[in-house]
């Protein structure tokens, strides 16, 4: 929680993110920083997975008491606020060509750019979203999203429901993603072989008659096509900017 006289009733972990003070407390400044918290924790999490993330083992790696921590952050929820924001970072830089982008193009690079974030720090994706965006990068991240809409025509409730919709797909898409990628290494083969699996599997159990839209599945390309690697987000995100076009269209027609 916030100091009393903070003055704006926020937490301490988010103004302290925000720059809203620089450090709890009266006398000499500590050694201990939020950035040094944080990044403890993310350290931690990048290399043993949530699990390993508490405020005791944080404490222990930065060689100080559990007490000191609370200090700059009130419980492990608000730890995990700022590790989301770490390990989302900011949105990456428009490359040159994005001038002559419409908003297609750029909702698009910001789908991506979410999606890279976290198929990169996959431990982001096993922290429950317990509120909306408030940190720096979060609103860098919601602000990207929405401003690429700004010539749309749309309203600011749509924009909203368009960003949290993409958002949702990126998320889904990361998190099976990561599940598998985990459930593979833990199997000790290759996801080829793991693929090959799957598809005898279904074999085994599915035919023409019990199973006929399966069986027509298999008989296709679908899992031996060279298809790219990320065709299945690529299909998703294109049905979602497809089914918003014709919106965007009536809007621009309007007078």
């Amino acid at each position: 929680m916030a100091d009393e006289d903070s003055g704006t009733g926020l937490p301490a972990s988010l103004e302290m993110a925000w720059g809203l003070r620089e450090r709890p407390g009266k006398g000499p400044r500590p050694t201990l920083t939020l950035p040094r918290i944080v990044g403890a924790a993310v350290s931690l999490a990048a290399t043993e997975g949530m699990d390993a993330v508490s405020m005791g083992r944080v404490a222990k790696e930065l060689g100080v008491s559990t007490m000191s921590l609370y200090r700059y952050v009130a419980a492990k929820e608000e730890l995990y606020v700022l590790m989301s924001d770490a390990g989302a970072g900011t949105p990456p830089p428009l490359p040159p060509e994005a001038a002559g982008w419409g908003w297609r193009e750029l909702l698009t690079h910001w789908a991506y750019g979410q999606r890279a974030a976290l198929l990169a720090n996959s431990w982001l994706l096993r922290i429950p979203i317990t509120a909306p965006p408030a940190t720096p990068n979060q609103l860098a991240w919601m602000d990207r999203g929405l401003d690429a809409m700004a010539g749309t025509g749309l309203n600011e409730a749509e924009k909203l429901s368009t960003v949290v919709l993409i958002g949702g797909l990126v998320r889904n898409e990361a998190t099976m993603a990561a599940d598998m990628t985990d459930a593979i290494a833990a199997s000790g083969v290759t996801p080829q072989q793991a693929l090959a699996q799957y598809v005898r599997t279904l074999r085994l159990l599915a035919g023409p008659e019990s199973h006929p839209a399966v069986t027509r599945l298999l008989d296709s390309d679908a899992f031996t096509g060279s298809r790219e690697p990320d065709f299945q987000f690529r299909f998703g995100l294109d049905r979602i900017l497809d089914g918003l076009a014709p919106l965007v269209a009536e809007r621009e027609r309007r007078p």
